[in-house]
């Protein structure tokens, strides 16, 4: 081997290094983007909503918005799990798909987005939407709540799905697992002994009983969109995927054919 070959080499080795040391401690940075806000922070919104800021636990608060529909006739809720930016001010304008089709929508910030405090971890993400679940439960019966994951959310919802009742599930570009996303991106690690975070939507999808709506746009330049194809192979009978043609990870809300699928699902 030439000194000039064994130099590369070790030049390869140490970016192979240094790259995967920055992959495990960065890991946080990479998949959560928050955007906090403080306490005193007044939302204002172009739809009726109420704000709900609940203490948990003694050690942290969990920031809550209900948009609302009159009660006459409403037909449900759509817990709304969203994705990994910023916090429900990004995506309180989504909630008209839900509510002009009479279903009220609550969303939660993740523990370090917007209001919400306190430590953040896979389990408590869980914890969280299942205070919420239960929240909804004690007005709505269990046939009559949609659980709803954007993005990060999926996982959130799709963990929720597999352990309460619900109408129906409904994921927007979800993942097949963080662990597979992780290996698209860095394919040359062992990711699964390297990640924190896991939320393998895949192995709760064996346990949901609903049939699921996947929801993908076959441009998705973030999730793959061979991601939902996978997903909808191993979920339950009754399960569709919606194929928006040209669609990226953010923009189906854009798309004619997002909106009417919406609400023919919410009309059933």
């Amino acid at each position: 081997m030439t000194r000039k070959l064994w130099k590369w080499l070790q030049i390869i080795a140490a970016v192979y290094i240094i790259c995967g040391i920055a992959l495990y401690f960065l890991q946080d940075k990479f998949l959560f983007h928050p955007g906090a806000l403080p306490a005193e922070h007044a939302f204002n919104f172009s739809q009726p909503f109420e704000e709900i800021y609940l203490p948990v636990d003694g050690e942290k608060n969990l920031s809550i918005v209900r948009f609302t529909v009159p009660d006459t006739v409403c037909k449900g809720v759509v817990l709304y799990f969203h994705g990994n930016r910023k916090n429900i001010e990004r995506y309180a304008p989504y909630a008209s798909s839900f509510t002009r089709n009479n279903y009220e929508v609550w969303m939660m910030d993740y523990p370090g987005f917007g209001k919400s405090t306190g430590e953040r971890t896979e389990q408590i993400l869980y914890k969280d939407a299942l205070t919420l679940y239960k929240m909804a439960r004690a007005r709505f019966s269990g046939d009559s709540i949609i659980l709803y994951g954007k993005s990060l959310g999926s996982g959130v919802a799709a963990q929720l799905a597999s352990v309460r009742e619900c109408k129906r599930l409904m994921l927007e570009t979800p993942y097949y697992s963080i662990d597979a996303l992780a290996s698209h991106y860095a394919f040359m690690y062992p990711v699964s002994l390297m990640l924190h975070y896991h939320f393998p939507t895949n192995e709760y999808f064996s346990q949901i009983k609903t049939p699921v709506t996947l929801f993908h746009g076959t441009d998705d330049e973030v999730v793959p969109f061979s991601q939902s194809e996978r997903l909808l192979k191993i979920a339950p009978q009754g399960s569709e995927l919606i194929a928006i043609d040209k669609g990226k990870h953010n923009d189906l809300a854009e798309h004619k054919m997002f909106q009417e699928k919406i609400d023919s699902v919410l009309k059933l």
